[in-house]
C-alpha cells in the first residue's frame, strides 16, 4: 500500500467512528465562514497560505514542540492570507484543537488540511470553525468527490481541491471546484518538481482561482509559480523551519502575481 493510501484507510477509520447527524448540527452554531476565495482574489500580491505542522511522512518531526498560535500569528503580522492547519493526528502530530484555537485567535481564513473522505468530516471540520477545507482528489472516486465538495460548499466552506496530473485536474473541474491546488509531491514517491505545477496550470484557468502547493522554499520559488499563473502559494515545512515566519512570509507575499 503506497502511503497515501495508507493515510486515507486510517482517515476511513476515523471517520466512521463519527455520527454525522451530530456534527451536522454542531456546525450549525459555528461563526460564519470567510471566504478563502474572495481573500485570495483581494489580495494585491501573490496570496501565502501559510502552513501549522509539527511533522510528516516525507520531512519526519519539524518542529514537535510547535505553539500553533504563535506560528499562526507570526504568519498572519508577516502578511500571510490565509492559515492551513495540519489535524491529521498520527503522521502530522495535528489536531482540530489546533484548528480552534488558531481559529479563535487569528482573522484571517482557517484551512483545515486533512485526508478528508467522508462528509461528517466536513461538518467536524465546520464545527471547530474551518473556513475551508482541503479535498485530495487522488483519495477518492468521481461521486464521493463531487459530494465532498457539494457539502463543503452547503456548509459555506471554500473547497481547495487538490491535483497531481492532468488526469486529476479535469476531474477536479468535472466535479464543480471552483479553488484548485495544485500539489507539486508525488504523493507515490514523494519527490517534488515545481514543473508539475507549471504543466497544470493552463488545463484549470476556468477555476475561481489557484494555488501552488508544496517545494516552495523561497521568493525565487514563489515567483516562478507565480510567472506560471497562480494567485496562492501553500508554504509549510520552509515556514516551520524559518528562523523569523512572519519575514519569510513578507518577502514570499512580495512577489507579484
Amino acid at each position: 500500500m503506497s502511503i497515501l493510501g495508507q493515510l486515507v484507510a486510517e482517515a476511513h477509520g476515523r471517520a466512521e467512528k463519527l455520527d454525522g447527524g451530530v456534527w451536522r448540527r454542531r456546525a450549525g452554531f459555528a461563526d460564519p465562514p470567510r471566504n478563502l476565495v474572495t481573500a485570495i482574489r483581494e489580495s494585491n500580491r501573490l496570496a501565502v497560505i501559510a502552513e501549522v505542522k509539527r511533522r510528516s511522512p516525507s520531512a519526519g518531526v519539524i518542529a514537535d514542540e510547535l505553539d500553533p498560535v504563535e506560528q499562526a500569528a507570526a504568519y498572519a503580522s508577516g502578511g500571510a492570507t490565509a492559515i492551513s492547519v495540519l489535524t491529521e493526528p498520527d503522521h502530522f502530530g495535528g489536531s482540530l484543537d489546533d484548528l480552534r484555537i488558531v481559529r479563535s485567535q487569528i482573522g484571517v481564513p482557517i484551512l483545515r488540511k486533512d485526508f478528508i473522505v467522508h462528509p461528517a468530516q466536513v461538518y467536524e471540520a465546520r464545527a471547530a470553525g474551518a473556513d475551508a477545507l482541503l479535498i485530495i482528489v487522488a483519495a477518492l472516486d468521481q461521486r464521493n468527490l463531487e459530494t465532498l465538495i457539494e457539502t463543503t460548499e452547503k456548509t459555506g466552506m471554500t473547497a481547495l481541491v487538490e491535483v497531481h496530473d492532468s488526469s486529476e485536474a479535469r476531474r477536479a473541474l468535472e466535479a464543480g471546484a471552483r479553488l484548485i491546488g495544485v500539489n507539486n509531491r508525488n504523493l507515490d514517491t514523494f519527490d517534488v518538481d515545481l514543473s508539475t505545477a507549471e504543466s497544470i496550470a493552463p488545463l484549470i484557468t476556468d477555476a475561481d482561482a489557484t494555488v501552488a502547493e508544496s517545494g516552495i522554499q523561497n521568493a525565487a520559488d514563489a515567483g516562478r509559480m507565480a510567472a506560471a499563473g497562480y494567485q496562492a502559494i501553500l508554504v509549510g515545512e520552509a515556514l516551520v523551519r524559518a528562523s523569523d515566519p512572519a519575514a519569510m512570509v513578507a518577502e514570499l507575499t512580495g512577489v507579484a502575481p
